[in-house]
Order: C-alpha cells, then sequence, then structure tokens
C-alpha cells in the first residue's frame, strides 16, 4: 500500500493514471497529452508499472499501457475502511468532535473571572458490585488509578488520602505516551471534605493551568445507595472560582468524568472480590505514583 500511494502521490503520474483510466495508451501519446517529455514520462510510467496500477505491452514498435482497475478499488476500500473506523459510532473521532462543539461554547462565554461559578454537573451510574467494594474503587489508589481518567489517559501520579482533609493529587499522561516524553496532559490538586465510607464522599478538586494557578474548584460529592443489582452512585459537581482560562477543562467535564464512570463500571464487572470476604485483600496504602 506505501509504494502504491507513493506512486500515486506525484501530480504528474496521478494524471497518467487520469488518462490511462479513458483507454490504454502508448509512451509517446501519453507523453503529448501530458505535455511532458517521453523519457521522463516512461520513468513515470515504469513507477506505475512496479507499484501495480498499470501495466504495458510491446505492440510493434510501441509500448502500449493500460491501467489495472483492481489496484485502485483496493486503495479505494482501504480509505473506505480507514474512514469507517475513524467515524464509528461512539468511537474516539465522535468524542472529538462532541468535545469541540463544547470547547467552542465555553471559550465563547467564559468573558470574565467567575463566569462559570454556579455551574454544575450531574452523573448517574448503576453499578455492579455492592457500595462497600464500589467505595473501595473510589478511595484505593491501586483501584482508583484504573479509572479515573478519560479514554486514551493514563494516571502518571495518584495521590488520595481517604479522610477528611486529606490530599489529592491526579496528574495524567496520554496512555501511549509510554516514556513520559510528551508533556503532562493534566494535573490537578485537591483535599477531600467529607468520608462516609460505602455512603457518600466529598471533595474539592482543582486541575492546574500551564502557569500552575488554578483554572477552577470543582466541589465534587459521590453518594451510592445499594440497590437490587448493586450499587447506585449520584455524583454532582459544582464549580467555584472559575478563571478566563478555564474554558478547556470545563468543556471536558461532562465528556471526561463520564467516560471515567464507564470505565469505573468496566473495573467493578470485572473485580472478583467480594467486600464482605474477610479474605479479600484490602490495600490501606492511598498513594500511589505510575
Amino acid at each position: 500500500m506505501d509504494a502504491l500511494l507513493a506512486a500515486l502521490a506525484d501530480p504528474a503520474r496521478w494524471r497518467l493514471v487520469n488518462l490511462l483510466a479513458e483507454r490504454p495508451r502508448s509512451v509517446g501519446v501519453l507523453a503529448q497529452l501530458a505535455g511532458a517529455r517521453q523519457p521522463q514520462t516512461t520513468k513515470h510510467l515504469q513507477t506505475l508499472e512496479r507499484a501495480g496500477v498499470v501495466v504495458s505491452q510491446r505492440v510493434g514498435q510501441r509500448r502500449v499501457y493500460a491501467l489495472r482497475p483492481g489496484r485502485l478499488r483496493e486503495l479505494a476500500a482501504g480509505l473506505t475502511r480507514l474512514a469507517d473506523t475513524a467515524e464509528r459510532a461512539g468511537g474516539p473521532r465522535e468524542t472529538y468532535d462532541r468535545y469541540g462543539l463544547s470547547l467552542h461554547a465555553e471559550r465563547l462565554a467564559a468573558e470574565a473571572p467567575g463566569w462559570a461559578d454556579g455551574r454544575s454537573f450531574a452523573f448517574h451510574r448503576s453499578l455492579p458490585g455492592r457500595p462497600e467494594l464500589v467505595w473501595r474503587h473510589l478511595t484505593e489508589t491501586s483501584l482508583l488509578a484504573r479509572w479515573w481518567t478519560p479514554d486514551d489517559l493514563r494516571v502518571s501520579e495518584l495521590v488520595f488520602e481517604a479522610r477528611p482533609g486529606g490530599r489529592i493529587v491526579h496528574e495524567y499522561r496520554d496512555a501511549e505516551d509510554a516514556d513520559g516524553s510528551d508533556p503532562v496532559a493534566g494535573r490537578a490538586e485537591g483535599v477531600v471534605d467529607d468520608v462516609r465510607p460505602g455512603e457518600r464522599l466529598a471533595y474539592r478538586l482543582s486541575p492546574l493551568l500551564p502557569g500552575g494557578g488554578l483554572a477552577f474548584t470543582a466541589h465534587v460529592e459521590i453518594g451510592l445507595r445499594p440497590t437490587g443489582t448493586g450499587t447506585g452512585l449520584d455524583a454532582h459537581w459544582r464549580i467555584t472560582g472559575s478563571t478566563v482560562d478555564s474554558a478547556d477543562f470545563i468543556a471536558g467535564i461532562e465528556i471526561g468524568f463520564g467516560q471515567s464512570l464507564d470505565k469505573l463500571a468496566a473495573a467493578l464487572a470485572a473485580d472478583p472480590h467480594d467486600p464482605n470476604d474477610p479474605g479479600t485483600p484490602h490495600d490501606p496504602d492511598t498513594r500511589s505514583t505510575t
């Protein structure tokens, strides 16, 4: 495929392909119609033939070239597959476009400090597992790191001290940035306000701007309640202290935290541990750096 794309990338060769799509033609005629010298036309045709785009045969004193439509159909099919992959429902491109629309709207609204103060976001999920198990995934860093980032990101530093006044640090990078050479995608710092194991968790979290200042403060409250099939989770975000530069962060709250909760549901579904089983391991350490 690479050789095919390279062969077709040259405008002069693409002109020859268009001429041969009409009918087979000799080198001399192709040179005349393309307005080019015959030796250069011959070189272009040889490149196309090596890539499998054209075929040639000697007819008397002339060499006549014809197009191989199958190669173009293979290319078209490959490009269609790429387009279908990019446009698949619920895929990364759809999320990218949704974020772009939100980003545009928030940037227009961010005219002065405090522009987003009082804004709230609500999230609701029905989760597998009892509240005790969900609580562990909300507060233990080894479990929290599995889900507390949107898609395509990974936790690079995480501190969560699950006690009133406890410190929170949440830093994340691109999931494909294996060696950490790419800039940090985001970092937030905060403090835990209220802890009622298995019932309620409240904390304040502030994303940091590139210069180190606070973009805004999110007051987050998460409530858990047992249901017949597991646990109902209700999360509420309330924004205060919003700066003009916070628009990019606020635009991603609904999409980003929603994706995180979807990952939480998947992590819980895959967790084999029963929190009521005395043999279930419990990691009291609430600090992690990865």
